[in-house]
């Protein structure tokens, strides 16, 4: 069943075509990724298809009676309402049709005539929409995704939290077509492992855009990728996509070679050629123009070179001794933390949101004032710090004014320079872009940008704070290529599993109970560590159960040996009681399971509900007497 058909669909900006009649669909079940490098119209697509920009030509077209959920990386809310009221003003069928069986509820109780149709047509809308899970679903994403007060109003959310909301708010209306863009960003692991197993759901179709390769292999089984303003298909996972992208880009440049070659011939051809021309040489010359096309079209874009100087580091770097860090309403380190850094070692850090994470990265800094204890710095430090909050871009800066104020010639490791015009061309930003206002790129080109005025002060001691939210996937392969290379420190917090996995030496593990783990391996080693953990501490108790249980069963057969138990005969009325309750209990029994299995099938006629509810208090009164009863003469024998 096909949910959405994206059919020769084009945008540009002026000079800027960002895709040129791209076609692709969505069908039911469908888990499908879009990945293209930033700047190139993917946050512009995701707007064409929810309404809020217009193709230049093309039709977007979605199946009728389908509800859609959008999550955009800008998202916006009433600020004024509280979690609880966006939930319960959704826009979907599961609230609708709860509010009119609420209704009928409230009119059956109040004897209105007609509330018993209105009351079997709610009753029927529940069952087929499945909407008595409805609130054990809200429940569930709720804490998941760490939403625990719902009264809290929006403006008093931070940016991470109002995220979250986004995402909540997604999920719960429960979409026929989940589209996505970056729905990893300001999660932590937990959420996102999580995430990951909700969305596996066969019944979910989703369109997203993700950097997350860990997420996206999890989730989708196929691959969309806008490259040079087309559209190329894959279906399988990232490294099938990785393989067959650099096979069509090799056989891309073989071909733009061969009509190069082809295309110096035919121009002096046609240079030559008398003005009167014969059939054969119209059909030369149409072929002509179409070789000059193919070679003329754009190679594919060099990656970023990442090269710049280093300033030299000495053999005292950062020293933590004993330090700790605690706010009033929040405990950060109250265990002391003590830690030498030495020379080209990769930390990660890990943690949930709000545990301290970005507080420790100031702290080593000295940014911000340890409660006790002592920060030392090394005297030939110089800090690169990839903030969370991006730079603050001006409106009437030009991307080549942002580089020229930090300096107009940068030196690099082999000792040449680059002019600021030169490194932002090595950066992705080709000459004709440089002059642009900063405030036009996309939210990825800006997150580049920032990269490149953090390398540009010639750090020795990296320190970056989730690096990898909008970076397009080629920019963070290059980042990690460089990073591998980097002589000096580097301290990463980052929800990327991938991008921790490939580069730290030993993980930060700050828990949240005021302690900071020094875990000696990467983030997917430290979880597989916890699941071993976990498996032995399961095993232990199971074990000790088990002993437990024999050593119980065994004292219990030697007090029975030991002991002469004093019985009781029964009389004969008694005896006949407790052989015909042996014999009524059972069958009660057997009855109320099928009043509860009858109930629970979805009838939908509401007097017979009634009337079954009331048999099953009867019966449920009536065997609870007998059992009673039972016990009273067990204790007499």
């Amino acid at each position: 069943m096909n949910l959405l058909s994206v059919n020769a669909v084009s945008k540009a900006y002026g000079e800027k075509v960002l895709f040129n009649k791209i076609s692709f669909g969505i069908n039911y079940g469908d888990k499908v990724a879009l990945v293209a490098k930033n700047g190139s119209g993917k946050t512009t697509l995701f707007k064409i298809l929810k309404g809020l920009e217009i193709a230049d030509e093309g039709e977007v077209t979605f199946r009728k009676d389908i509800t859609i959920g959008f999550l955009e990386q800008n998202f916006s809310f009433d600020e004024t309402q509280s979690i609880q009221q966006l939930i319960d003003n959704a826009d979907n069928p599961f609230v609708k049709c709860i509010k009119n069986y609420n209704h009928a509820v409230k009119l059956s109780e109040s004897g209105n005539a007609a509330a018993t149709d209105k009351l079997h047509d709610a009753l029927e809308q529940m069952n087929q929409l499945g909407a008595w899970d409805y609130e054990k679903n809200i429940v569930e994403i709720l804490s998941r995704l760490e939403i625990r007060d719902t009264t809290q109003i929006i403006s008093t959310l931070s940016g991470g939290q109002k995220k979250r909301v986004a995402v909540a708010l997604t999920l719960i209306n429960r979409p026929n077509l989940i589209i996505m863009d970056e729905p990893t960003n300001h999660l932590d692991i937990d959420m996102i492992e999580w995430l990951e197993n909700y969305l596996q759901d066969n019944s979910l179709s989703i369109l997203l855009v993700t950097h997350d390769r860990y997420f996206l292999d999890e989730v989708c089984d196929r691959i969309i990728e806008i490259d040079n303003h087309e559209l190329f298909e894959y279906k399988g996972n990232f490294d099938y996509y990785l393989e067959k992208k650099a096979e069509r880009e090799q056989i891309l440049n073989a071909e733009i070679d061969k009509a190069k070659n082809l295309y110096r011939r035919e121009v002096v051809w046609v240079r030559k050629m008398p003005k009167a021309r014969g059939t054969k040489s119209k059909s030369r010359v149409d072929a002509f123009y179409e070789i000059e096309k193919k070679a003329k079209q754009k190679r594919t874009e060099k990656r970023i070179e990442l090269t710049v100087k280093m300033e030299r580091m000495g053999s005292k770097i950062v020293e933590l001794h004993r330090i700790t860090k605690n706010y009033p309403n929040k405990k950060i380190l109250t265990e002391p933390f003590t830690y030498t850094f030495i020379p080209g070692e990769k930390i990660g850090v890990v943690g949930k949101n709000g545990v301290g994470k970005t507080t420790l990265l100031n702290i080593i800094q000295g940014k911000e004032q340890v409660d006790t204890g002592k920060v030392s710095l090394g005297d030939t430090i110089v800090f690169g710090y990839y903030s969370q909050g991006g730079m603050q871009i001006s409106n009437d800066k030009r991307i080549i004014e942002i580089v020229q104020d930090i300096a107009d010639h940068i030196p690099l490791a082999n000792g040449t320079s680059l002019s600021a015009s030169q490194l932002l061309t090595r950066f992705n930003f080709p000459p004709n872009v440089q002059y642009s206002y900063a405030h036009t790129l996309s939210g990825g080109e800006k997150r580049r940008l920032f990269l490149l005025t953090v390398l540009m002060k010639n750090p020795n001691f990296l320190i970056l704070d989730e690096p990898t939210n909008d970076l397009d996937i080629v920019t963070l392969q290059t980042l990690e290529d460089f990073l591998e290379e980097f002589k000096g420190c580097v301290l990463i917090v980052s929800h990327d599993r991938y991008f921790i996995d490939r580069l730290v030496d030993h993980t930060f593990v700050l828990e949240g109970n005021g302690a900071i783990k020094d875990f000696p391996g990467n983030y997917t080693e430290y979880r597989e560590s916890l699941k071993l953990k976990d498996e032995s501490l399961k095993s232990v108790v199971s074990e000790e159960s088990l002993k437990f249980e024999v050593q119980s069963l065994k004292l219990a057969v030697e007090s029975k040996q030991t002991e002469k138990p004093a019985t009781k005969k029964l009389s004969f009325k008694i005896q006949r009681e407790l052989e015909e309750l042996e014999k009524e209990i059972p069958k009660l029994e057997e009855k109320k399971k099928g009043l509860e299995n009858e109930l629970a099938s979805g009838i939908t006629d509401y007097n017979n509900i009634q009337k079954l509810s009331a048999e099953l208090k009867l019966l449920s009164e009536s065997l609870d007497e007998k059992s009673m009863r039972w016990l009273e003469i067990q204790e007499e024998i």
